[in-house]
């Protein structure tokens, strides 16, 4: 049967090589669908960028078609099950029935038991919104109580003063009476050693302090209003008479508590004004009388600075007492500092000294002074220069000036704010830098030959070997004046500081210095690299170099020429040696090889000197000669390497380890 049975229709080569029939292209994602955060135009935007719509349409509608299908089968598999329901479903309404009781008896309670809550509820928020109620009265009542006390405080003291303004004034006898009658206060100030103007300055500031609680007061309590603006507009009224009194009689004592009052109440303001109008109106108008105006267009310079000298004067004689008062002693700890600098009116007054564009300005006018400095094509000497010897603090050339200028205008009186005193001590370091910068491209631009890659250096191409004799006595000058007067100035200036503040400004100041010094071998070996070439003598004792070298800076000069011309020498000596070495050593195996050829025995040892010997010779006397002339200038021969090894080169085998002319 199995034989008989058909074979299996041929399959097509679409279902061999194509996708089947139900699937869908990698693009398709259907679990894209059910994500929550599905977007359809976002989905559409994201395929029609390789996907055509055609395309995509008819997925989708396949895709579609597929879930039409499994609704219908999964609506027809449980098709059966629904309709045989209602049979399943037997006495229901009984069963509701019997459950419905019990529900309804468990509903009954819980009413019950919610209405007695909420009673209780309803009683505890009313018994809490008494208690609060009583407790929002206490306060205000004790609040009232505190006014009612402050009120009646400030009128006793008010009633207390010891004299009004207009009898102080007019120093008539009623004062005394009044003083009397006021529970006998002015008489006890006066039995104590106290004018009755300072007494009632004092009294004036304790009602100042009362006044300031009275504040605190209204801003809880609407009441009083009109007791205390009365209370108010008295007291300051009797504060500036008192204050006014005080100014004109120099009272510093009574000046001293009105000014602690003003500053209880929080109304300098006032003061101010007071002293305005009191001092410094009347010491205006006595300087530039009101006539006088019309004249002030054409006045001179010589009128303007007499006006200005007397308005000094009259500040010194009028005005500065007001300082003297409030001098230093009344801030005696960090945080009495912290709650001044706090104060609305200080902040104001700092608010009008910007020290950062202050500083600002400063920067560009000293640092500009010094790059202006540093712009020059060649070395020319200041003219009137002292040529006075090697202890001489006088400098040769205009950059050194400059700098020097510009250290001293950082921290001159006139210039320096002690708030940015860091600031002025980084800016005269990088004032050092920028010098010590502006030196070393000259050098490395001399060195090169080019000044191309250094920006700024033509000085140095064009500068002959003498003229580097300023840039070293400037440099000597420099770090002398920088580690002595000027770090001297600086630490006396800063004496304020700490200890640990002091040790770091010295040490910053004299690394600057130290850099500076550090300049002084390079510029020496550009000079020797030039003199060399020419007479080392003839340089030394030239004009510039005995005026402006010190001893110091002429032995070291000598020195370094000296290594340099020995090194030379030792270079040209050997070389010359090996080469006679080589060229002996050639001839004598072609000696060698001719007598072997001719039959000559060649174990003959020829007794006559080599030429290599004569050369050794030779170079030997030149260089005990040279090392004696070395020893007439100052130079000892045998401390140059150059020279120890030029020694054991050409010295007889006998005295290569012993240097003796």
């Amino acid at each position: 049967m199995a034989d008989l049975q058909s074979p299996p229709p041929p399959r097509s080569p679409t279902d061999l090589f194509g996708d089947p029939i139900d699937s869908h292209p990698l693009w398709f994602n259907q679990s894209s669908f059910l994500l929550p955060t599905f977007d359809s135009e976002s989905y559409i935007s994201d395929l029609r960028t390789f996907v055509p719509f055609e395309t995509l349409r008819s997925e989708l509608q396949s895709h579609l078609s597929s879930l039409k299908h499994e609704l219908l089968d999964l609506i027809n598999r449980d098709y059966a099950d629904f309709v045989n329901l209602s049979t399943k479903l037997v006495d229901v309404d009984a069963a509701v029935v019997r459950m419905r009781a019990p529900l309804s008896e468990i509903r009954e309670k819980i009413v019950v038991f919610r209405a007695a809550v909420e009673g209780s509820l309803l009683a505890l928020q009313s018994g809490l919104r008494q208690r609060a109620e009583a407790a929002a009265a206490r306060e205000v009542l004790e609040l009232l109580l505190d006014t009612f006390h402050v009120v009646s405080k400030v009128e006793k003291l008010i009633k207390e003063l010891p004299s009004m303004l207009a009898d102080l004034s007019n120093g008539d006898l009623n004062s005394a009476e009044k003083d009397h009658l006021s529970n006998g206060i002015s008489f006890q100030h006066t039995e104590n050693g106290t004018n009755p103007r300072e007494a009632q300055s004092m009294l004036l500031e304790r009602i100042a302090s009362e006044m300031n609680r009275l504040k605190f007061y209204i801003t809880h309590a609407q009441v009083y209003l009109a007791v205390i603006l009365m209370l108010t507009l008295l007291a300051f009224s009797c504060l500036g008479h008192c204050f006014i009194d005080g100014l004109q009689n120099r009272d510093e004592n009574a000046i001293y508590n009105c000014l602690r009052a003003y500053a209880a109440i929080d109304n300098t303001r006032n003061a101010e004004e007071i002293f305005r109008s009191t001092v410094v109106a009347p010491l205006i108008q006595k300087t530039i009388p009101h006539n006088s105006l019309g004249m002030v267009g054409g006045a001179s310079g010589d009128e303007l600075e007499e006006d200005y000298k007397q308005i000094k004067q009259y500040i010194e004689k009028d005005c500065k007492f007001l300082l003297e008062i409030s001098s230093t002693g009344y801030c005696p700890s960090r945080s009495a500092v912290a709650k001044f600098r706090a104060e609305a009116v200080y902040i104001d007054f700092i608010r009008q000294w910007n020290v950062g564009v202050y500083f600002s300005l400063r920067f560009q006018e000293i640092a500009g002074a010094l790059d202006s400095a540093l712009t020059v094509t060649s070395l020319v000497p200041i003219q009137n220069s002292h040529k006075g010897g090697e202890h001489s603090q006088d400098l040769t050339l205009k950059p050194s000036v400059t700098l020097l200028d510009c250290l001293r205008s950082c921290w001159r009186e006139d210039v320096l704010v002690l708030s940015c005193s860091d600031k002025f001590l980084r800016l005269s370091l990088q004032l050092i830098s920028r010098y010590s910068n502006w030196l070393s491209a000259g050098l490395a631009a001399r060195k090169a030959g080019n000044a191309g890659s250094y920006p700024g250096s033509e000085w140095a191409i064009s500068s002959v070997p003498e003229d580097f004799v300023y840039i070293i006595y400037d440099l000597n000058c420099l770090l002398a004046e920088v580690s002595g007067d000027f770090l001297g100035h600086v630490s006396e200036l800063l004496s304020s500081c700490s200890t640990e503040v002091l040790d770091l400004v010295k040490q910053s100041i004299l690394q600057g210095g130290k850099s500076l010094k550090d300049l002084i071998p390079p510029v020496m070996y550009s000079i020797i690299g030039t003199v060399v070439e020419k007479s080392v003598e003839a340089f030394l004792e030239g004009e510039r170099a005995t005026t402006y070298l010190t001893s110091e800076n002429r032995n070291e000069l000598l020195q370094g020429a000296a290594f340099e011309i020995t090194g030379r020498y030792h270079e040209l000596a050997a070389d010359l040696v090996s080469v006679t070495r080589k060229t002996e050593s050639s001839l004598q195996r072609i000696r060698q090889t001719a007598q072997r050829r001719a039959g000559a025995s060649s174990d003959v040892s020829d007794n006559n000197v080599s030429d290599t010997d004569k050369i050794c010779m030779q170079l030997f006397l030149d260089i005990q000669e040279y090392g004696r002339n070395l020893s007439d200038l100052g130079v000892e021969a045998a401390k140059i390497p150059a020279y120890c090894s030029l020694w054991q080169c050409v010295a007889p085998p006998g005295r290569q380890n012993t240097i003796s002319f």
